[in-house]
Parts: C-alpha cells; sequence; structure tokens
C-alpha cells in the first residue's frame, strides 16, 4: 500500500469507523501529511522509519510549537501507525514508544450564580432576534450544550412539554438532556418569534432551512462563529465580562451542578463526556471556590497583612 493511499485510508477510517469530529479528522491529516513531508525530504517513509527520526522530527517541531500541539502530533502519529499495523504495512509501531510532553490545562472560566442570571437577561426581547438569543444562552447554560451540538439542533429535537432536548454529540453519540423552567419559557417565545426571522425576499443563494432550531437573520441555520459573537456581546453588557465564550457556560453550569450536590456520574452523562477525568476538572474549580469562600469567612483563615 503507497504511503499516500494508506493516509487517504486512515482519514477515511477516522471519519466512518471512529466517528471523530471534522476538526479532529482534518488536524491528523495535516499532521500524518507534515510527517510524511519530512521523512520524504529525508529519504525515508513511514514504512522504515525508527523512534529516532520521530523524536528528532518532534524535537525540530518542538522550537515552534506548543507543548499541546505537540501532543497532539503524537498521538495523530499514534493513531496512524496503530492502523497501518492493523492493517499489515507495519509490524510495529515505532510512535508508541514517543512520550507525550505534559500539557497544563487551565482551570475552565465559569461564571458566578448571579453573573450566570444577569447574563441569561442581557438580550432585549422587544428587539428582533432577542428571544432566540436569550433561547440560544439558556440552552447553552441551563442544559450544557457545546456550541457545535447547539447550532445542530433541529426543532424536532426539542421537547418543551417534557422540558428535554436531543442532542447529538461527540462521536455521533445521542442524549437526552433535561432543562429547566426558565429555559422552557424562553424555547417558548423564542417559537413565537422564529417565523419572523426569515427574511420575506431571501437573498439569492441564501438556504432557508425549515428544520433548524436556531435560525439567522437571513433564514439559514446560524453558525458557530455568530453564537461566539452574540455570547461575547451578552457577557460584556450583562456580565460584565469581555472573556465570556459558549463553552464557558458550559463550564459554568457543570460547575453550578457540582457545587449543588450533583453526582460526579450524573454530571459526566449530563455533558456527554466520554471519560469522567474529563468531569473531573470541575472538581477543581470547586475547590478554588471553596478556598476562597474559607478565606474570606473563616476566623482562622490567614488574611493579607496590611
Amino acid at each position: 500500500m503507497h504511503v499516500s493511499e494508506a493516509r487517504r485510508r486512515f482519514v477515511s477510517y477516522l471519519e466512518v469507523e471512529r466517528r471523530a469530529s471534522p476538526r479532529t479528522v482534518a488536524a491528523y491529516a495535516r499532521d500524518v501529511a507534515e510527517l510524511e513531508a519530512h521523512l520524504g525530504e529525508q529519504g525515508s517513509d513511514v514504512t522504515n522509519v525508527d523512534v529516532y527520526a520521530l523524536r528528532r522530527w518532534l524535537g525540530e517541531l518542538a522550537r515552534r510549537n506548543s507543548p499541546a500541539s505537540i501532543a497532539r502530533k503524537i498521538s495523530a502519529i499514534r493513531a496512524f501507525m496503530r492502523f497501518l499495523r492493523k492493517r499489515g504495512v507495519l509490524t510495529r509501531s515505532p510512535a508508541d514508544e514517543l512520550s507525550a510532553p505534559k500539557v497544563r490545562r487551565p482551570l475552565p472560566t465559569f461564571l458566578s450564580v448571579d453573573a450566570a442570571g444577569a447574563l441569561m437577561t442581557a438580550p432585549d426581547e422587544e428587539r428582533r432576534g432577542g428571544r432566540r438569543d436569550r433561547a440560544m444562552l439558556e440552552l447553552l447554560y441551563g442544559a450544557g450544550l457545546r456550541v457545535s451540538e447547539l447550532v445542530s439542533l433541529d426543532v424536532a429535537c426539542v421537547d418543551v412539554a417534557n422540558r428535554t432536548v436531543r442532542v447529538a454529540g461527540k462521536g455521533g453519540k445521542e442524549r437526552v438532556v433535561p432543562f429547566g423552567e426558565a429555559c422552557a419559557k424562553a424555547l417558548v417565545a423564542y417559537t413565537e418569534e422564529r417565523p419572523f426571522l426569515f427574511p420575506a425576499r431571501p437573498r439569492a443563494g441564501a438556504a432557508r432551512v425549515e428544520s433548524a432550531l436556531f435560525v439567522s437573520r437571513r433564514g439559514s441555520r446560524i453558525t458557530v462563529r455568530a453564537v461566539q459573537a452574540l455570547v461575547s456581546r451578552h457577557g460584556v453588557v450583562g456580565a460584565g465580562r469581555a472573556d465570556v465564550h459558549p463553552h464557558a457556560l458550559r463550564h459554568t453550569c457543570a460547575t453550578h451542578l457540582l457545587d449543588g450536590g450533583a453526582d460526579l456520574r450524573a454530571i459526566q452523562e449530563f455533558l456527554g463526556h466520554a471519560s469522567l477525568s474529563t468531569t473531573q476538572r470541575y472538581t477543581h474549580v470547586s475547590v478554588e471556590h471553596l478556598f476562597r469562600v474559607y478565606d474570606a469567612a473563616h476566623p482562622l483563615a490567614r488574611k493579607p497583612r496590611a
């Protein structure tokens, strides 16, 4: 099997069998192509490369790439070489001997309960699109949705009567997520406004999507970039924060559930995390919050010197 053909089949494997996200597929394909180009310059290819050649390549990349990027490239090469081994192209994978650099993960950004409440009421519901913005914010926070999950929702995915939404998460895994009364009211209000968001005279080439739950003012399915922009704008107006983004609302939802006594496993299912270790990041946020409360309230807590 030629190397370029192996890469093409690897990409197909990621898309069909692994059901990886488009961003992951594109990043892995780019990393593998980068390795192939490097090995080609050295007069070699992936069929005869050893771990020392891989380390030299990664060493060169480390000068201009972050540890997180290097870790992802190692994951991509490992996955590619394991794929080749299963297909009989390689007898062993030298990438399995690579050690990924330690990546420091910053604590997730989250809002206080009061700030989250202020953000939910930031959209002016008397303006065109205001009820839509309110409903999107309520779902991002109230149901802890990823922004990609939000924009892909169809009208049929939402059951307001039972206060649930059917979500297609990462890897095509579907889950049913409950939401609260405030979110249900916002969705009901939005359904009254939604028909008026479709323009009377669509622009040439504009695709009107009747099935999409959230639509733009052009009548097309709203984009991730548009949601990011409106969350940032309402974050400044409502919460007085310039660093609010859609995923921060998901973090906020998880943190508030945890602080309220929710079980970590239940939060894992709620958010659609494949691994509990991902959900456990929120415990660090809550511990930090606990320390702040303790330092502010406990009589034996250390006070900063004047």
